[in-house]
């Protein structure tokens, strides 16, 4: 696996509203599956990188140049959701491929840094929330490993499960 003209990097602060962009185009897809007022807000939460920086790293995928890809990493998951993951244990949130490159890798090329930034950390276990619309990447992190553990997932609405899963290093 691997495409070699994939660079992972922390995002420059100069790229931060190209980051939030790629995360509206990327999770847009979503938006008819949740009540409109629920999406804004979700959309609100999900673009607003800058109020994660001092908690998490900021990843990107660059692809020759250009932003392809996004994830944060929360090396101390308690930072990110304390009341669901063990202390000891990073969080990964919002993974996101720009539509344009998918198919090419890039969201496992940003989990694979997340690992191995985990595993130099020392940290015991990586924990994430995904739901059934996100097919494509929940069979991505269960192919690398990722087993489900209901019992950190959560409703935010009745009838909404967003499922945990959790990979042990």
């Amino acid at each position: 696996m691997g495409n070699k003209n994939i660079l992972i990097r922390n995002a420059r602060s100069d790229e931060l509203d190209d980051v939030s962009l790629l995360l509206k185009d990327a999770y847009q897809q979503y938006e008819n599956s949740i009540r409109p007022e629920a999406w804004k807000s979700y959309l609100e939460d999900i673009i607003d990188v800058r109020s994660r920086l001092g908690e998490s790293d900021l990843l990107v995928a660059d692809l020759n140049h250009r932003l392809a890809g996004c994830v944060t990493l929360y090396l101390d998951g308690s930072r990110s959701f304390p009341e669901v993951w063990p202390r000891g244990s990073a969080v990964v949130r919002l993974l996101a491929v720009h539509p344009e490159y998918r198919g090419r890798e890039i969201g496992h090329a940003l989990m694979e840094e997340c690992i191995r930034r985990c595993r130099q950390a020392k940290v015991a276990a990586i924990g994430l929330h995904t739901t059934e619309a996100m097919d494509i990447a929940r069979k991505m992190y269960e192919r690398m490993g990722f087993v489900r553990v209901p019992e950190s997932d959560f409703h935010p609405v009745p009838g909404v499960t967003v499922m945990a899963y959790s990979l042990q290093l």
